[in-house]
């Protein structure tokens, strides 16, 4: 009896074994299959390399100066007695600014003249004493040396007068007054900016390296904040004969009309240097580079080929697409395009989003369809 009891219970013990080996074993056959079953192709975007007409572009970063531009002061000390200008307002040449206090230089002045005048007057007299040889000729060159001396006396004041007096040295648009009436002004004190916004300078540095496609009378192309929907152009007008030591860059500045001075001196500048010429060269979005410290490269959508060479298709009768990762050479990027300069063909499609999922040989298949390249 108790035998037969542990035949059963082994028996038992024998099927639940069988089970859960067969149940295992069923797994591994599922797990064997899923990883023996063709993979789903990867979505991938798709763009086609095109040869074009190409202008070379130096990029670089300049700051906009007016053609004539200074900030105007006294260079002698005084009183304001006149503000002759308006904040913000067109100056001419020669223009009075500021009158300051010069009464003291005006009665200085006359007592020159008055001294000038008196030389003058003995002057005469000893020429015509010393012609009769009436006086010596030692005495008539001390007339002669008070005359002079009172001629510059009355210079002197006249000079110092001048300064009493600021004027607009060239015409342009004068900035916010400083200065009142009434106000004490210390040698080399501000009174107001004086910008010349008919011209306007564009100062900007290049790499050395650019020096040799540098000509003077180069097109220059450049935007403003102020104005981001606008391009304005201008020329290079000037060269700086030196590399900077620290930089190693050259200065170079161009020069633009302004006709409705609209750009302002010290606005900032995205620019470009037009290089002349175009060339036929390779581009692609920049989307399809991948960019790496050993090398940038770009995945080649092509059709697979089985051991006979055909082309490999899938149930639909569609030409199964795989891609190769292939190095390339990059050069000037622009507007959301890369030239290819090595190790790409013109006609030939590469992925342009989705490069993360991708291996070499993945297979893949174009979401953006109108890019599909046809079956043969």
């Amino acid at each position: 009896m108790l035998l037969r009891r542990m035949l059963i219970m082994l028996g038992a013990v024998l099927v639940v074994v069988l089970a859960l080996a067969a149940y295992k074993g069923f797994s591994i056959y599922q797990q064997v299959q899923m990883f023996s079953a063709p993979q789903p192709a990867i979505s991938v975007d798709a763009a086609t390399a095109e040869e074009r007409p190409w202008q070379g572009r130096l990029p670089a970063i300049g700051t906009l100066k007016a053609f004539q531009g200074v900030n105007l002061t006294v260079e002698v000390g005084g009183t304001v007695q006149q503000v002759l200008f308006k904040s913000g307002e067109q100056v001419t040449l020669q223009q009075p600014l500021i009158q300051m206090d010069s009464d003291v230089e005006q009665a200085s002045l006359a007592t020159a003249e008055a001294e000038l005048g008196l030389a003058r007057v003995e002057y005469e007299r000893g020429r015509s004493l010393v012609n009769r040889q009436s006086i010596s000729k030692s005495e008539f060159d001390r007339l002669s040396a008070s005359l002079q001396k009172a001629n510059a006396s009355v210079a002197q004041l006249k000079a110092m007068l001048a300064k009493k007096r600021i004027i607009a040295p060239f015409a342009g648009t004068i900035g916010i007054r400083q200065v009142d009436v009434g106000d004490y002004l210390s040698s080399g004190t501000t009174i107001a900016t004086l910008q010349d916004l008919s011209k306007l300078y564009v100062d900007f540095f290049l790499p050395e390296q650019a020096v040799p496609k540098l000509v003077i009378g180069e097109r220059v192309r450049f935007s403003v904040a102020a104005y981001p929907n606008e391009v304005f152009e201008g020329e290079i007008a000037a060269i700086n004969p030196k590399v900077e030591d620290a930089t190693r860059n050259v200065q170079v500045r161009a020069m633009l009309v302004n006709p409705e001075s609209k750009l302002l001196p010290g606005m900032f500048a995205n620019l470009e240097v037009l290089l002349p010429g175009e060339q036929n060269l390779i581009v692609v979005p920049e989307t399809a580079i991948t960019y790496t410290l050993y090398g940038n490269s770009v995945y080649v959508i092509g059709e697979k080929k089985g051991e006979d060479g055909q082309v490999v298709k899938d149930d639909k009768g569609q030409a199964e697409l795989v891609v190769e990762r292939r190095f390339v050479e990059t050069g000037e990027r622009r507007d959301g395009q890369v030239v290819i300069s090595k190790g790409l063909q013109a006609g030939e499609q590469v992925v342009s989003a989705g490069q993360l999922k991708l291996d070499n040989g993945a297979h893949v298949s174009i979401a953006n369809s109108q890019d599909k390249p046809s079956a043969n």
